[in-house]
């Protein structure tokens, strides 16, 4: 089996656009989990790109092990990638922290990398001060206060500079706490205790549209150059935390802008934001990338957007299958969520796909929804049944998990075996018709907790964390700390919204 050196030095050889630099400050740059996802997120690229810009500090990257216990068992640390240091020998370990059941990983990444995950257990004199950000900032990151000694709340394109401008001055370690305290957009647990920073929005005209500093074959999205065509969406879905009133809503990249950040060496591009398919000049985009000979994927896309040229154009960029979302089991439930897809959105794109030689259609919808039934999932079934007979269909299925800052916060999970019982109805009701392919009802609600929760509920995570790290270790810690939330139902929210 390669050792961990070899399998950097492997993929570091694969890799084009990797900055190697030296300076006295060092920045492990930190993804807590492993590399072929950490280098698939475009905000972790910016960061390594946005940090490396400064001639007075250099930033590596480093990554969780595929395995915790099989680097354990080999006494292999977490080193960076660039010069295959500890992450321990560096001044700060900046983490990029995507959902709320990546904490475990954070944990785990940094304790093997020689560093104390609590907070209160790290001496500044001797270990790396600990920064994080990331999309979890948008929602709730209130359980990384036991672990985090300052957060960047929401776009760090430009909050970053200020923050490493206050890490590589003079200060005492109190001193440099409290001004990153007083920065608007910097949450510091220790000072602010649970009362969060204002939500970061970078300036339109000078970083957007963000674009990927390496490609490498090594990833979910293999050799596939990223880059950003919008920020934010313009809709208005209730459980979303990029809805319209997130940061400004939808901002859009001009065309000619996406097109210039795309070497002209790139053999895909994956097109990255909230809302896609909404772009005014999407198909124009894609076009134009097809005809330089790339390949394209499309991070999201919306089936009421689906024309037959839209699906033209994606069948010229290398599309197989066609992917969107119907989100809710039944029309009942779509409305509810404020979602613009209808049934004739959904039928249209799976006929445009069919007749543009698509091989399937893969659907995302959730389950375990508010006010949800039996009935809606026979909808769904009957729906799909009639779907398939026009393509083959692929249902993604996650269980509702109700986060912060959404009309939706709040409510209850549904409920593991409620969850696993409307699976196993959808699994039943489209046995040989469509293939149903969901995630964990169980690891659902462990999200679920934390997206709910606060410094005591992530603070759990680190006794499960030591337990094991099994499910039943969450829900026993989760227990212990008293933590559960009690469960809303949508009626109660709305009367206290007062709607």
């Amino acid at each position: 089996m390669a050792s961990l050196r070899d399998t950097i030095q492997h993929r570091l050889s694969r890799e084009r656009g990797t900055l190697f630099r030296d300076a006295p400050f060092r920045v492990a740059l930190t993804y807590p989990s492993p590399y072929r996802v950490g280098m698939s997120s475009l905000g972790y690229q910016v960061m390594y790109r946005e940090l490396n810009a400064r001639a007075d500090l250099v930033a590596e990257r480093a990554f969780a092990p595929e395995d915790f216990e099989q680097a354990r068992r080999h006494r292999e640390g977490v080193i960076t990638y660039e010069s295959m240091r500890p992450i321990g020998d560096h001044a700060v370990v900046a983490l990029s922290v995507a959902y709320e059941n990546e904490l475990g990983g954070v944990i785990e990444t940094l304790e093997l990398g020689g560093i104390p995950a609590l907070r209160e257990d790290r001496n500044p004199a001797r270990h790396p001060f600990v920064l994080m950000g990331g999309p979890l900032t948008f929602s709730n990151p209130t359980p990384l206060a036991s672990y985090a000694d300052a957060v960047v709340m929401g776009e760090a394109e430009e909050v970053i500079h200020d923050v490493m401008d206050i890490l590589t001055s003079e200060l005492d370690p109190e001193s440099r706490l409290r001004k990153l305290a007083d920065h608007p957009n910097v949450w510091v647990p220790a000072v602010h205790g649970e009362a969060l920073a204002k939500i970061a929005a970078a300036d339109n005209a000078t970083k957007l549209p963000a674009y990927a500093q390496i490609m490498t074959p090594d990833t979910e999205l293999s050799d596939m150059f990223l880059v950003e065509t919008e920020r934010g969406c313009s809709r208005g879905c209730q459980y979303c935390v990029m809805r319209k009133s997130t940061n400004g809503g939808m901002r859009l990249a001009s065309m000619e802008s996406i097109l210039a950040r795309v070497p002209s060496d790139a053999k895909k591009v994956g097109l990255v934001g909230a809302a896609v398919s909404d772009h005014p000049r999407i198909v124009e985009i894609i076009d134009a990338f097809v005809d330089r000979g790339m390949g394209v994927g499309l991070s999201s896309l919306r089936p009421d957007r689906m024309t037959d040229r839209f699906v033209a154009a994606l069948k010229r960029g290398g599309y197989r299958t066609l992917t969107t979302a119907m989100d809710g089991p039944s029309e009942r439930l779509r409305a509810m969520l404020e979602r613009h897809a209808k049934i004739k959105h959904i039928e249209r794109a799976a006929e445009h796909a069919r007749a543009n030689g698509m091989l399937t259609m893969k659907l995302y919808l959730m389950v375990g929804l508010p006010s949800e039934t039996d009935d809606d999932i026979d909808e769904c079934v009957e729906f799909v049944t009639g779907l398939s007979k026009v393509i083959p269909i692929a249902l993604g299925i996650a269980p509702f998990v109700s986060k912060r800052n959404t009309p939706l916060d709040g409510l209850g999970f549904a409920g593991i075996d409620v969850v696993e019982h409307r699976l196993d109805r959808l699994r039943r009701g489209l046995r040989g018709r469509a293939e149903v392919r969901p995630t964990s009802a169980r690891w659902a609600w462990v999200e679920w907790v934390l997206a709910q929760g606060g410094e005591k509920a992530g603070r759990a995570v680190y006794d499960a964390t030591k337990a094991g790290g099994r499910f039943a270790d969450y829900q026993k810690a989760f227990e212990a700390a008293g933590v559960v939330p009690k469960r809303k139902k949508l009626s109660v929210l709305r009367a206290e919204a007062g709607g």
